[in-house]
């Protein structure tokens, strides 16, 4: 399998991200949803305005900004694409008609700037309350795009095809330096010419900086209970690389594939390709402790939901053979897999090492999950 040349070079951590993700939902929504995500906090990465991105943060009560081709994006929208500029209501004291006209308020101060950069006619529609957050509990997201306690002032415009938007949007905002270096971009591009794919691109204003994340996205009822993962079958790719915007230095946590398993009924990894990669704890949450090897990170391995990570290492692509894994009840049988043994190598996760490692597991627990 290909590497990088990285031997002499200590972990680095670029503000590029290239996320594949897969939730299995056989609890809440009996379906899949596979995702293809990229994200930057930086304006050269993901050429937004910076005068937009600066009254974005500057606007009191703004979670989120995003556009979206999703069929249906909230109850009442039909056949049309949208702009939710998403607010939270925290210090809004009245009921459900102030949350709407503030709602309504807040939208109308940015929908003018966010029309002019990006070449939309948007008009308003409606404001939407969100009142169910069951999946951000269940995943410990953050509820951004929606959950309980958000109002969306939304926006509606023509609804494009997904290839048609994807390439507008991708255009726009990625330098081709990033578009023609390949890797998770690549499947996002051939996922986007599936007519049941939807683009979805959000800013989402933190402390000191905003988050720009486009993603091609698809969901899939469940006929079947499914009990092989298959990984790489979602994303119809044999396999999968990385981006060649990494191949100046080692930045082995900028390339992640995430695979969510959530069912009725407690289930555990019985089996899996590639090795496990040992790893340490740190404030309750679990983290790679060598990160020059490739292999799969389960935390949790077992219960109602299992989380699986599968890191690149010094490896550039990964093939069905890494990225499959089964599940069966907890009185299965577990079939024998190689673990990594823990070392005293200099990759070890120490310092700026459990930083990088904590950013990457912040974003996994921000993403998007369709609820």
């Amino acid at each position: 399998m290909s590497t990088y040349i990285a031997y002499a070079q200590q972990p680095r951590l670029a503000t590029f991200h290239e996320t594949a993700q897969i939730v299995i939902d056989q609890k809440f929504q009996n379906q899949t949803s596979t995702a293809i995500s990229v994200l930057s906090t930086s304006n050269q990465e993901f050429r937004v305005p910076i005068e937009l991105d600066q009254k974005i943060h500057n606007m009191k009560n703004v979670t989120a900004v995003v556009i979206t081709n999703e069929d249906k994006c909230v109850l009442g929208v039909i056949d049309k694409a949208c702009i939710l500029i998403n607010i939270s209501r925290d210090g809004f004291t009245g009921g459900i008609t102030e949350a709407q006209d503030k709602g309504k308020e807040i939208g109308n101060a940015l929908i003018n700037d966010i029309n002019k950069a990006f070449n939309i006619d948007a008009k308003f529609h409606s404001v939407f309350i969100h009142v169910d957050d069951k999946m951000n509990k269940e995943l410990e997201t953050a509820g951004v795009i929606s959950g309980r306690g958000t109002v969306s002032a939304v926006y509606t415009f023509s609804r494009y095809d997904t290839s048609f938007l994807y390439e507008g949007l991708s255009t726009l905002l990625i330098p081709n330096e990033i578009r023609n270096s390949g890797g998770f971009l690549d499947v996002a591009k051939k996922m986007s010419d599936d007519p049941t794919s939807s683009v979805t691109f959000s800013i989402i204003p933190k402390t000191g900086a905003s988050l720009f994340q486009l993603q091609v996205s698809r969901d899939q009822k469940i006929t079947d209970s499914i009990t092989s993962i298959d990984t790489l079958q979602f994303f119809g790719v044999e396999k999968l690389e990385r981006s060649g915007y990494f191949s100046s230095g080692f930045f082995p946590l900028n390339s992640i594939v995430q695979v969510v398993v959530l069912s009725k009924d407690p289930i555990k990894i019985t089996s899996h390709g590639s090795q496990t990669i040992p790893t340490i704890e740190k404030d309750g949450e679990m983290y790679p402790s060598d990160v020059t090897k490739n292999g799969w990170l389960f935390d949790p391995d077992s219960g109602d939901q299992i989380i699986g990570k599968y890191l690149f290492g010094e490896t550039v692509e990964a093939t069905n053979q890494d990225l499959e894994f089964t599940i069966g009840d907890l009185s299965s049988p577990i079939q024998p897999t190689t673990k990594i043994p823990a070392d005293n190598s200099p990759y070890i996760l120490i310092g700026i090492g459990i930083a990088a490692a904590v950013a990457i597991v912040w974003y996994l627990k921000n993403i998007r999950v369709k609820n």
